[in-house]
């Protein structure tokens, strides 16, 4: 386009002027253009969040006051079992094992035979000791015979009184010998009754150290042979150490007149053996050592237990709970119910308010299943015992009451 003075003059062309392709598609269809308007206009209110939605309800939880009641504390010790009384088996005379009279790993009562040893050298020794008595007791009637003859003779001076005296002096040497003869025959007789090894206590007895056919040795060469072993079972002992501190404790507590010495009274005890949850066996105290062990500051320590079903053996492990304080009143709670916040140890209670806080307490030990808390509650205190994943510090949850806990016995 050319000007008035003859130059070229450039018009710009605007684009909302100059028609579009689509302009034409749509200008008879105006229902069609205000759809996709309001399609646009739902699309972008899609991703915008509702500033009206409902807050969540408060989650549900169970609550339940501490159990206020009396309790002793226990404390554990680790111990080993040992038989009240256990016997090595030995012959009294040496021989030849003739026969094996008992059943290994078996029960044997006071008395029971166990070994048979051949008894004929000793029955020769004693039929021979009873031919040795025999001799003496006719010298003694033959001594006395001739002491009475002299004492006749010698009223009427046939003999000398020194005749006499010898006499008298036979027949004492007549009765000697037969006192001698008496004691062999004895010996001899009980070497026959040791023929017979037998039982000295009732238990449970080993496996047979000698076949029949050996020769054994017999306590009179000083190396008796060993045939085999019996251990007592019922009670049974077991044996533990107490710490230093414990032991100071107790002392403590039995000077301020709250705990009784064991020293002095039997103490009760409980048992619990490998494997267990809870203790199956009840005893009493009845040792103390008289001094602490230097290499490891511990008192050796004696429970005697209960064992009337046999079903403990020496040398088995077992867990020992013994009586550790006077009773007093403590506030318990579930164990379910304590958490673990780091280091320390907290229970969820719900405030007045129904919102939740989280308490630090003091446990102290289990009691019919139920933890005792020595510090951090009160007893009207409403703890959290069910949902405690649900609750929140600070906020608000629906709470509902729980019959107070009973425990059970562990």
């Amino acid at each position: 386009m050319s000007g008035s003075d003859g130059s070229e003059q450039f018009v710009k062309t605007h684009d909302f002027v100059r028609p579009r392709p689509y302009d034409k598609l749509y200008a008879n269809k105006p229902y069609a253009l205000a759809g996709l308007v309001a399609a646009a206009v739902a699309l972008s209110g899609c991703g915008q969040p509702t500033s009206q939605a409902a807050a969540p309800p408060p989650p549900p939880v169970t609550v339940a006051q501490p159990v206020k009641r009396t309790v002793t504390d226990w404390d554990d010790f680790t111990g080993r079992f040992e038989a009240v009384e256990e016997v090595q088996v030995r012959p009294r005379v040496g021989g030849f094992v003739n026969s094996v009279e008992f059943q290994d790993g078996a029960i044997v009562h006071q008395g029971d035979l166990l070994y048979v040893i051949d008894p004929r050298p000793f029955e020769a020794v004693a039929e021979q000791a009873d031919g040795q008595l025999s001799d003496a007791r006719a010298k003694v009637e033959l001594a006395k015979r001739e002491l009475d003859r002299g004492l006749n003779l010698v009223q009427t001076s046939a003999v000398s009184e020194q005749v006499v005296d010898q006499r008298r002096e036979a027949l004492q040497a007549a009765h000697a010998a037969e006192t001698q003869a008496e004691g062999a025959l004895k010996a001899a007789r009980l070497n026959i009754e040791f023929t017979h090894v037998t039982a000295p206590l009732t238990g449970r007895v080993s496996r047979h150290l000698v076949s029949p056919g050996n020769l054994v040795q017999g306590s009179d060469t000083g190396t008796s042979t060993l045939l085999t072993s019996i251990v007592s079972l019922d009670p049974i002992y077991i044996y533990f150490d107490m710490d230093e501190t414990t032991f100071i404790k107790y002392s403590k507590l039995w000077f301020e007149g709250k705990r009784p010495s064991s020293r002095d009274t039997a103490n009760p005890v409980q048992v619990t053996l490998a494997g267990e949850t809870k203790p199956s066996h009840d005893g009493s105290i009845n040792f103390l050592d008289n001094r602490l062990d230097v290499s490891t500051g511990t008192l050796r320590s004696r429970a005697v237990v209960k064992n009337t079903d046999l079903s403990i053996l020496p040398g088995q492990f077992g867990r020992v709970r013994l009586i550790g304080s006077a009773p007093y009143e403590a506030l318990l709670i579930p164990d379910t119910a304590v958490a673990t916040d780091q280091s320390r140890k907290i229970v969820f209670v719900v405030k007045p308010d129904d919102t939740v806080e989280a308490r630090p307490v003091v446990l102290g030990p289990l009691d019919d299943g139920l933890r005792v808390i020595r510090e951090g509650l009160h007893a009207d205190d409403r703890v959290i015992v069910n949902g405690i994943q649900r609750a929140r510090v600070g906020a608000k949850v629906a709470p509902s009451s729980a019959p107070a806990p009973v425990g059970n016995k562990s």
